[in-house]
């Protein structure tokens, strides 16, 4: 079918005259108008094609209290939705055909879907076990090991970003390759006072992508970077800061991606499982219980 076009354009006039009749609003709203139980009529407050907007259709629209500034603004920017709707509903009925506008079976599908929804969700927030212990993730990683390969290189960093004023920065590099308590706690302290920003996590895998936004590092060549020895320290500067980066390990993309790095992902797919599992024991639990009790029936 063809889009056609029916409608005449509504004229500048008509969309403007609800500025003028908003002052009627809120003077019927200092005049208690609204508290006065009448259908729509009288004066419309806005017009499109042959539909009105009444006083009565926005009564409830501003709040008690509401500075009288604000309630300009609410019921100015309702009557601006509410003419454009009825503007794009004009133009859609002259639009389409009679099958096309028979929105009923639609709207009882999509309440329905929400109802359940609704049900659903309630369920799982009731019933759904969340706890996930070790032993569960690493059997889920090793029964779908093809299925955790890494699309990005991933590394092990201590990192390090001070102002060029800071003081001690000569010995950052020590204490930054030093794998000595003593020193990892003196790094601490001094990050935790002097540095712009620092992560001193060794043990936590981290996107190389990320790094390098925090690190102006140039490089054309991840994996030729990471797998270059000579790389496995750098230190550098811009015109405010110093960086000081330790790469304590890494993996390159397409290898098989490490247990520590895929365990937050693996638990969430354990619970997505077993919320799915629950919703459909439900679902079996109680179309049985309808049958048992012969609450169904095909005719």
């Amino acid at each position: 079918m063809g889009i056609r076009s029916k409608a005449s354009p509504i004229s500048k006039r008509d969309i403007l005259n609800y500025t003028g009749l908003l002052l009627v609003v809120l003077m019927l709203v200092s005049c208690n108008y609204f508290n006065k139980k009448k259908g729509p009529t009288g004066t419309p407050i806005a017009r499109v094609y042959d539909v009105y907007l009444y006083p009565t259709d926005i009564k409830d629209l501003v709040p008690k209290n509401t500075k009288h500034a604000d309630s300009v603004a609410m019921v100015k920017e309702y009557i601006q939705q509410w003419m454009e709707q009825q503007v794009l509903l004009h133009q859609a009925t002259n639009n389409l055909d009679q099958q096309q506008m028979d929105l009923t079976r639609q709207i009882e599908d999509y309440k329905n879907s929400l109802v359940i929804y609704a049900y659903e969700k309630e369920l799982v927030r009731e019933k759904l076990d969340t706890n996930v212990n070790e032993t569960e993730v690493e059997k889920y990683y090793d029964d779908n090991k093809k299925d955790f390969q890494l699309k990005n290189d991933i590394v092990k960093i201590m990192y390090v970003k001070v102002g060029k004023k800071a003081p001690g920065t000569d010995k950052l590099k020590a204490l930054i390759l030093s794998d000595n308590p003593k020193d990892r706690d003196k790094l601490a302290k001094y990050c935790y006072q002097y540095a712009q920003n620092f992560f001193l996590n060794d043990n936590a895998w981290l996107m190389f992508d990320d790094v390098l936004k925090e690190i102006p590092i140039q490089t054309y060549n991840q994996d030729m970077f990471l797998q270059n020895p000579g790389n496995r320290f750098v230190q550098m500067a811009d015109t405010g800061s110093e960086y000081f980066l330790s790469i304590r390990g890494y993996m390159i993309k397409n290898s098989m991606s490490p247990l520590s790095f895929e365990k937050e992902n693996i638990t969430k797919i354990i619970l997505n499982k077993r919320k799915m599992e629950l919703i459909d024991e439900m679902k079996k639990n109680l179309y049985n219980q309808a049958l048992n009790h012969s609450d169904t029936q095909v005719y």
